[in-house]
């Protein structure tokens, strides 16, 4: 008999520690089932909730994420969305940093596809480093295959805004993007970024070189 309920006894703690392993595995994959980032894995132990002193500044905070294809050993279906990428969320970022280079008074930024403009106004005497440092400011912001091109001319702002509204599929928006990026290029546009690309980031012998819509090709 207490052999019996002995066993019983054993059987149900095995039970139960097998529950909450699984439960607590299946904590570690929030979200889409395939993520583990830091934030998760302190509610996981912080069974009080209680926040680290930080948690009102989230601009303070490391960033941390880590993907896998399946939290299911030997199932590699690959659940894991490719992130869109919110072209005026880069847009601004690149606008309030620019700004706040020395001689920068006003920026405006429009991202496409895979260009970045940058209308800046600048009271500098040094037209060419000021270039620089805006265009090199908004390739630290954006995907690696984006190119980008500045201006400080007064007369293209206007033209840069008028696209605002628009979107890829606008009517012709390639040719008039780069025609408006032709008249960028009468300003300075700072330094070549390297030995294999330009100052606008295009690449010298890329792959693709005679499928790309590098502007230094026209």
């Amino acid at each position: 008999m207490i052999k019996s309920v002995l066993s019983a006894c054993l059987l149900g703690l095995l039970l139960l520690t097998g529950c909450q392993y699984d439960d607590n595995d299946l904590g570690m994959y929030k979200e889409n089932g395939n993520t583990i980032n830091v934030t998760d894995r302190n509610e996981l132990y912080n069974e009080d909730d209680m926040n680290n002193g930080n948690d009102d500044d989230d601009a303070g905070h490391f960033g941390y994420v880590r993907h896998q294809k399946s939290p299911v050993a030997g199932y590699e279906k690959l659940s894991t969305e490719t992130p869109a990428i919110n072209r005026e969320q880069m847009a601004n970022v690149i606008s309030t940093l620019a700004v706040q280079l020395p001689n920068v008074q006003d920026v405006a930024t429009l991202v496409t596809d895979d260009e970045v403009l940058v209308w800046y106004q600048t009271n500098s005497d040094n037209r060419f480093e000021t270039a620089d440092q805006v265009k090199k400011t908004a390739i630290s912001v954006v995907p690696r295959y984006y190119h980008v091109y500045v201006t400080d001319n007064p007369n293209l702002i206007r033209q840069i805004e008028s696209y605002s509204q628009m979107d890829t599929d606008s009517l012709k928006i390639d040719r008039s993007i780069d025609n408006l990026i032709q008249e960028m290029l009468k300003s300075p546009q700072g330094r070549k970024l390297n030995t294999g690309e330009n100052e606008n980031g295009e690449g010298y012998g890329e792959m693709n070189e005679n499928l790309d819509k590098d502007m230094k090709d026209r």
